[in-house]
């Protein structure tokens, strides 16, 4: 049985959300979505250190504050550093995955053109992460 997992999901993009949003639907999903716009946004969501999610799942090309930028910001948190935070993106660009991982990302997912690949793709990180022992901050 899947633990219900808290997700922040980090996106500008609104048919993105939409289409992420949708795919939960369809799979009567039990995990509760947080949104954030961007890194700025998100990180006044992460202020609130008694309402952490399990999981972070970040797009890279945002404004204000992009994707790895946030992630910096993130990994140099004492209490944050520790939160899985999974890339969910349309970038293959080796450059930046090899940036994401090395500032300590847990997954690079590029997103796939075709909607069912898309959710075969989310259906196993959120099966994956649900099933993982994950520590509470």
């Amino acid at each position: 049985m899947q633990k219900k997992l808290t997700i922040l999901l980090i996106e500008d993009d609104q048919i993105e959300i939409m289409k992420f949003n949708r795919i939960l639907s369809k799979l009567n999903s039990i995990h509760n979505v947080i949104e954030a716009n961007n890194g700025e946004e998100a990180l006044e969501i992460l202020s609130d250190r008694d309402n952490l999610p399990s999981i972070i799942l970040l797009d890279l090309n945002m404004p204000k504050i992009n994707g790895i930028e946030f992630l910096k910001i993130l990994k140099n948190d004492e209490v944050l550093k520790y939160l899985p935070t999974v890339v969910l993106t349309t970038s293959s660009n080796q450059k930046d995955m090899l940036e994401c991982y090395k500032i300590g990302i847990a997954g690079y997912i590029v997103k796939p053109l075709k909607y069912e690949d898309y959710q075969s793709k989310l259906v196993k990180v959120l099966s994956y992460w649900s099933a993982n022992e994950l520590i509470t901050v």
